[in-house]
């Protein structure tokens, strides 16, 4: 048998009351979303692949959703202490679970388990507010089931939108990843608490009444002691991750971007882009060198290089001095900011930007090169793709069927591409899958590969490298070039050899519609 609701006896004439269950299902969806994000976010930037990282937490989600509104069942009897209590806990772990993901990844080295364990302890939680919210409603004046679904429905999706919008526009500029979920629980927190400790106080005993403000407070403390310490906790999980040397940490509007050593310090300088290397001084000759300069062997006078903010490709470019103009199409202007004004980068990369030759666009390469802009500034003599692993989501675009018929298009007769296909001996089927991309688009390809020493506290570096041209012409460096320090016409010969000797069977092209990046 159905428990009918009890009338309440409210502060309040009832459709005030009723409005403020829905202003509280509005703020609670809002919330609500921010934490899904939050968690989608952040695991994709620690983890990587955003398909499926976002895949995971909206599943687990949903169904512990679906756990969490068959639990509350039981607390539908006392809805208003129980809706109190779950707000309560889900304010703490909302808020909570970007710095327990983060202190995961920075201490433990992997985050997933805390992923899937946050998700579904939200998701459970946020399925339980609506069957108490439904009561408490029902409590205030009662109505035909199938309006106050609708009323309730209408609250919670607006808040959404809302929460959704906020986060990538408010929240994550203004406040950042950490602070921004701590914020959150705490409007969670005081939303929750508001509407039952002074809507339905009546409904709760003394004891409860105090037990709940007790909570509450503790909750709201626990948050704000956690916002006041966000700044030394990302300086101690920055340095469990990139050791104890970080002279700089900025969130950009497309990733986050660390610089560490260099200076006095007595370690290598090094840039890492949402966790992952990109250059190391140990060997940032060894990468640059062997993708710049087989590219450099015929006609170079116009160059254009995509990706590379850091300037060291351009600095290799730059070595030769019949190159009339370099276009460098990067997308994030904090890497070039940096490219321009840390020291020591500045010294890395040979003070590249400040060549008059050097033309800069902070733009995305794909819909650069599609603009009318990128159409009209070809053709090139050599483009150069130094762009992050094709196996991050967000790039694998600039590894599509697509880009490189764009790229194409931009080559001047007789032009070449060179390409920095990802991790050849981690992610071989990834490597050759770019080779048959580019392939598809009726170029020939000259595969070789590049292996450094792992540095301190590194992995052994391994690039999959790839020479493009219309037509099949030997990988060869230039007869009148600089003096190279890690590349010869010998050494070349093996890293071509190095790569023919692990080659696959030819996987499908990886198209936009269709991205292959991944193992199979």
């Amino acid at each position: 048998m159905v428990p009918r609701p009890v009338p309440a006896r409210l502060p309040v004439p009832a459709e005030l009351g009723r409005l403020l269950v829905l202003t509280t299902v509005f703020i609670c969806a809002a919330c609500g979303l921010v934490y899904e994000l939050e968690l989608v976010a952040l695991a994709s930037y620690l983890i990587g692949d955003s398909v499926t990282q976002a895949s995971v937490v909206l599943s687990v989600m949903v169904f512990a959703m679906g756990v969490g509104s068959l639990l509350a069942k039981r607390l539908r009897a006392r809805a208003a202490l129980g809706f109190a209590a779950i707000e309560a806990v889900l304010a703490l772990t909302g808020g909570l679970s970007a710095m327990a993901l983060y202190a995961c990844f920075a201490w433990f080295g992997q985050a997933r388990l805390a992923l899937v364990g946050f998700s579904l302890a939200i998701g459970v939680l946020i399925g339980a507010e609506v069957p108490l919210l439904m009561t408490l409603i029902q409590r205030i004046r009662r109505q035909d089931a199938g309006g106050a679904v609708a009323d309730l429905f209408a609250a919670d999706y607006v808040g959404a939108l809302v929460g959704g919008l906020a986060f990538p526009f408010l929240l994550l500029p203004v406040l950042g990843q950490l602070t921004g979920a701590l914020v959150t629980g705490a409007v969670n927190a005081v939303a929750g608490g508001v509407l039952v400790l002074w809507l339905f106080r009546r409904d709760l005993t003394v004891r409860a009444l105090w037990l709940l403000v007790a909570v509450n407070a503790l909750v709201l403390a626990l948050l704000g002691v956690c916002s006041a310490l966000t700044g030394p906790f990302e300086r101690a999980a920055r340095q469990a991750v990139y050791g104890a040397e970080v002279k700089v940490a900025v969130h950009s509007d497309v990733q986050e971007v660390v610089l560490t050593g260099g200076g006095a310090s007595g370690q290598p300088l090094s840039l890492f882009l949402d966790g992952r290397l990109r250059v190391s001084g140990n060997d940032d000759c060894r990468y640059h060198e062997a993708l710049v300069h087989p590219a450099m062997a015929g006609p170079h006078r116009r160059v254009l290089v995509l990706g590379g903010g850091d300037g060291l490709a351009v600095r290799e470019v730059l070595r030769y001095p019949d190159v009339a103009s370099v276009t460098v199409v990067e997308e994030d202007a904090a890497v070039l900011r940096l490219a321009r004004a840390d020291r020591d980068l500045v010294a890395l990369n040979g003070a590249a930007y400040r060549d008059p030759r050097v033309r800069v666009v902070t733009a995305d390469a794909f819909d650069w090169l599609r603009s009318s802009r990128g159409q009209e500034a070809g053709p090139y003599d050599v483009v150069v793709s130094d762009l992050p692993d094709p196996g991050v989501t967000p790039s694998a675009k600039l590894y599509s069927q697509e880009f490189y018929g764009l790229v194409t298009r931009s080559l001047a007769p007789g032009g070449r591409l060179a390409i920095h296909g990802g991790d050849l001996s981690a992610r071989p089927h990834t490597f050759w899958t770019v080779d048959a991309t580019v392939r598809s688009v009726g170029l020939a390809t000259e595969p070789y590969r590049v292996v450094a020493p792992p540095a301190r506290d590194t992995r052994r570096q391994d690039w999959g490298l790839l020479l493009a041209s219309r037509s099949p012409a030997p990988l060869r460096l230039p007869e009148a070039r600089p003096a190279l320090r890690t590349l010869t016409p010998h050494r070349l010969r093996r890293l071509a050899w190095a790569a023919e000797r692990g080659r696959q069977p030819s996987p499908p092209p990886s198209t936009l519609m269709h991205p292959r990046y991944g193992e199979p």
